[in-house]
C-alpha cells in the first residue's frame, strides 16, 4: 500500500492544502489539536472532491444505462461467437462504436479519485511516521498526532503493535474497537448501495449474464473493503466512510428522482407522478415534463410500467403532450394502449341498471297494471254532452252504421252519373 501511496505523492501537496485550510476553520471552532477538527476536514475534503466529481457521476449513469440497454445485442453477439472469441471482440467493439458507449465510462468517479485516496493514505501515513509531507510543518505535524477521534489517533491502524500506538498517545484496545467500527460501517454502507441498485434500479425486463456480475460484487466488495480495510489508518477509514455515506445519497436521490426505465424504482417514480398529474392536470417542473416528452416519443417501445402511465393518464381524461406537457383528451373517448403499444379508442359502456329484487318487481309491476287500468277507464268515459237536434242524431247515427266492408273515415264524393 505504502508503494501504491508513493506513486501519487504527487498530488499530496494539494490534498495536505486542503486540509490544511479546512483545519484553520474548524481549528477556531473546536481547537487546533482537536480530532473534531482534522476529522471534520477530511470529511469535508470528501465533499469538496464528490461535488468536483458530479460529472463524472453523471457520465458514469448514461454509461450504465447504455450498457443495461446492449445487454440483449451483447448476449446475441455472445452467442453467435461463442467459438470465436477474436471475432466476438471485435463485435463488442464495433457495437460500442455504433452506439457511442464505452464500458469504462461505469469506473470514471472511482479511477478520478483514487489518487486523491492514496495521496491522503500518504498524508497520514507521514504523520504516523513523524514525517512532514506536503504543506504539513512540524507544528501541524505535532496537533495532527495529538488528534484522536473517539479515542483512536487519526494516523493508528487495526495492525499496528502496541508501542507504536502508545507512542501516538492511545491504547491498542481503543484503536481496534474503533477501527472495527469503521470498517464494518463501511464495508455495510458499501452493501446496502450495491443492493439497493440491484434490487430497485435494474431493468427487470432484461435478464443477463451483466446482472449476475452485478450480484456477485455485491457480495465481493464488502468482503474486501474489510479486508483491506484493516491496513488504512483511521483518517483513511473517515474519508472512505464519508464517500461511501455521500455516494449512498447520492443514489438515493437518482433512484428516487431519474430511476432506470423499466426497474422498480421506475414503477414507484410514474405511480407518484400519476397521481400528482391526475390530480393537478399538469406537471410540476422541468424534469417531469423532460420524462413524459421522453415516454411520448418511446411510442411503441414503452415499457409496460410506461404504458400503464400513459394508460392511467387517458382513464383521467388527460393526454400526454410531445413536449412533455398535459392536455385533457376529448370526451367520450378513452385511448387506451394494448401491450403490443397499438392504441385503441374505447367509449365509456353504458352503466347497467341495478337488478332489482322479486318484490319491486311484482310492485312495479301492480302500479303499471293500475296506470293502465285508470288511463283505460278515462279514455272510453265521455268528455262531451250529446249535442241536440235531429239532424245532429241523424248524423251521428248515420255515421256510426257504416256498412261492413266500407272505408272508415270521410268517404270520396261520387262523380255524377252521365244521362
Amino acid at each position: 500500500m505504502d508503494t501504491i501511496a508513493s506513486l501519487f505523492s504527487f498530488i499530496t501537496t494539494p490534498v495536505s492544502w486542503v486540509i490544511v485550510q479546512f483545519h484553520k476553520v474548524y481549528g477556531a471552532l473546536f481547537g487546533a489539536d482537536s480530532g473534531w477538527a482534522w476529522g471534520l476536514s477530511i470529511v469535508s475534503l470528501v465533499i469538496l472532491i464528490r461535488i468536483c466529481l458530479i460529472p463524472l457521476f453523471v457520465k458514469q449513469i448514461k454509461a450504465t444505462r447504455a450498457m443495461q440497454t446492449l445487454q440483449p445485442e451483447m448476449k446475441k453477439i455472445q452467442e453467435r461467437y461463442k467459438n470465436d472469441r477474436q471475432r466476438q471482440s471485435e463485435e463488442m467493439m464495433k457495437l460500442y462504436k455504433e452506439t457511442g458507449t464505452n464500458p469504462l465510462s461505469s469506473c470514471l468517479p472511482i479511477l478520478a479519485q483514487s489518487p486523491f485516496f492514496f495521496a491522503l493514505y500518504h498524508v497520514l501515513n507521514g504523520i504516523a511516521s513523524n514525517d512532514t509531507i506536503g504543506v504539513i510543518n512540524e507544528s501541524l505535524l505535532r496537533s495532527a498526532q495529538k488528534a484522536h477521534i473517539f479515542g483512536a489517533p487519526l494516523a493508528a491502524k487495526f495492525t499496528d503493535s502496541s508501542s507504536k500506538v502508545e507512542a501516538l498517545g492511545s491504547s491498542l484496545t481503543d484503536v481496534r474497537v474503533v477501527t472495527a467500527l469503521m470498517i464494518i460501517l463501511m464495508s455495510l454502507s458499501q452493501f446496502y448501495t450495491q443492493r439497493q441498485l440491484m434490487t430497485k434500479n435494474v431493468d427487470t425486463t432484461v435478464k443477463t449474464p451483466f446482472m449476475q456480475q452485478q450480484k456477485m460484487l455485491m457480495y465481493v466488495f464488502p468482503v474486501m473493503f474489510a479486508i483491506f480495510g484493516i491496513n488504512f489508518p483511521v483518517g483513511v477509514l473517515v474519508y472512505w466512510l464519508t464517500t461511501n455515506l455521500w455516494t449512498m445519497g447520492q443514489q438515493m436521490y437518482v433512484i428516487h428522482n431519474n430511476p432506470t426505465p423499466g426497474s422498480k424504482a421506475q414503477a414507484a417514480y410514474l405511480e407518484r407522478l400519476l397521481k400528482h398529474v391526475t390530480s393537478h392536470g399538469k406537471t410540476r417542473n422541468r424534469r417531469e415534463r423532460a420524462i413524459v416528452k421522453a415516454i411520448v416519443a418511446k411510442g411503441r417501445d414503452r415499457n409496460d410500467f410506461e404504458r400503464k402511465f400513459i394508460n392511467g393518464l387517458s382513464k383521467a381524461g388527460l393526454a400526454a403532450q410531445p413536449d412533455g406537457g398535459v392536455v385533457k383528451s376529448e370526451a367520450g373517448t378513452v385511448a387506451v394502449e394494448t401491450e403490443d403499444g397499438t392504441p385503441t379508442d374505447v367509449t365509456p359502456r353504458r352503466q347497467q341498471p341495478k337488478r332489482q329484487s322479486k318484490a319491486q318487481r311484482q310492485a312495479a309491476k301492480a302500479a303499471d297494471e293500475a296506470e293502465a287500468k285508470t288511463s283505460l277507464t278515462k279514455s272510453e268515459s265521455p268528455q262531451d254532452s250529446r249535442p241536440a237536434g235531429g239532424e245532429k242524431k241523424a248524423g251521428s247515427n248515420g255515421r256510426s252504421k257504416a256498412q261492413s266492408g266500407q272505408r272508415k273515415g270521410p268517404q270520396r264524393p261520387k262523380s255524377p252519373s252521365k244521362k
